[in-house]
């Protein structure tokens, strides 16, 4: 994989020039109707339909096994391009490489720890790497996988890494060895894994159209979910409620499913009509995006547990294979093969948005297009 050099995460289009990445312009309020029924409904909120910032991302690639965008609660955006991690601070605008693999190796897969200051690594020979973001130096690299890692979770001590050997790994930096436990439960490659929020579970999703969930110490899946009719790579946990777990399939199945990991139950399910690529559900309201390949490269916002579609954006012209949320959970980032990133306002914040308008905007000022 060769690694680009020219305009590297730079700013494609600039916008307006008054929204920055991080937190963007005012939503306005939530859809919904007040408790007094006396209460005219209010209006619906308004997701911009444009991204208020595109950014150059060259050889971005176009595999849907691959896990390259992660946006860290420090505001750092890491970046997978070929066999460089570039890394993005959002409030600057600055790029820096973080790492190069050489001419023998790729980077499949970006995860940053919850803190926001050490990054995880997996490489196309299979290793795993992690890196001090800050200094920009390497502190361990870790072996056990036969091929491409391409999928990464942190927990808040675990690290594990998912590979196209179907092996799950579970990596301790506190202990010299490769790896504590490996996983074993998916037939074809493992693309999509997550931790809960309270660190006591770990989904995981496989080209085998399986979606498995663990527990801190089993060997064997507590839950094997065999709804989806496609490879599982979009899965992501409630953070309002527990043991609620949200999933989606691939081409030939285009539906997300939401479960109860407590009893295995699926609670519901929608057929979105294009392959499903990520989700990930605001900490602010109770909505969650999706993020689509073929067949109409989209993004959808929906309500829950109504399911209604809050909002559908379009511009990628590949499929939207990569998807993070910016710290204050009001900005989403989507990366595709088209080789951009795009940044869409997309949730409100959690203050009212009063408080919102008065407090002001971040900006990133006006920015040399390149």
């Amino acid at each position: 994989m060769s690694s680009p050099s020219k305009n590297m995460l730079r700013f494609k289009t600039d916008g307006s020039g008054q929204n920055s990445p991080y937190s963007g312009s005012v939503l306005g309020q939530d859809n919904g109707f007040g408790s007094d029924s006396a209460t005219p409904p209010k209006p619906p909120r308004k997701v911009p339909k444009a991204p208020h910032k595109v950014l150059d991302a060259p050889s971005l690639q176009d595999d849907f096994y691959l896990n390259l965008v992660d946006w860290s609660s420090q505001n750092v955006l890491a970046v997978g391009l070929g066999s460089c991690v570039y890394l993005w601070t959002a409030t600057t605008s600055k790029v820096t490489k973080l790492c190069d693999l050489g001419p023998n190796d790729g980077v499949c897969s970006v995860q940053w720890t919850r803190e926001g200051s050490y990054i995880s690594v997996g490489t196309s020979l299979g290793k795993v790497q992690v890196w001090d973001g800050t200094q920009c130096k390497k502190v361990r690299t870790m072996g056990g996988h036969q091929t491409r890692t391409g999928v990464l979770a942190w927990s808040s001590r675990i690290l594990s890494s998912g590979s196209r050997d179907r092996n799950i790994l579970q990596h301790d930096l506190r202990v010299p060895s490769d790896y504590i436990s490996k996983l074993v439960g998916h037939k074809s490659e493992v693309c999509g894994l997550k931790w809960s929020h309270d660190d006591r579970e770990l989904a995981s999703g496989g080209n085998d159209n399986q979606l498995l969930v663990w527990n801190q110490h089993s060997a064997q899946p507590l839950l094997k979910l065999t709804e989806h009719t496609a490879a599982v790579k979009a899965i992501a946990w409630s953070p309002h409620q527990s043991n609620l777990l949200v999933s989606g399939g691939g081409t030939a199945d285009r539906c997300i499913r939401f479960w109860n990991t407590a009893n295995g139950n699926q609670l519901n399910h929608v057929d979105t009509g294009s392959q499903v690529c990520n989700l990930a559900w605001s900490k602010n309201v109770n909505e969650l995006v999706s993020t689509h390949g073929y067949s109409q490269n989209q993004i959808m916002v929906w309500k829950y547990p109504t399911l209604a579609k809050v909002a559908t954006l379009t511009g990628h012209t590949m499929r939207v294979l990569y998807l993070a949320m910016s710290p204050d959970g009001q900005t989403i980032v989507t990366g595709a093969g088209d080789e951009t990133l795009r940044f869409w306002n997309v949730f409100p914040s959690v203050k009212s948005p009063a408080a919102v308008r008065d407090s002001g905007l971040w900006s990133l000022g006006r920015t040399q297009i390149r």
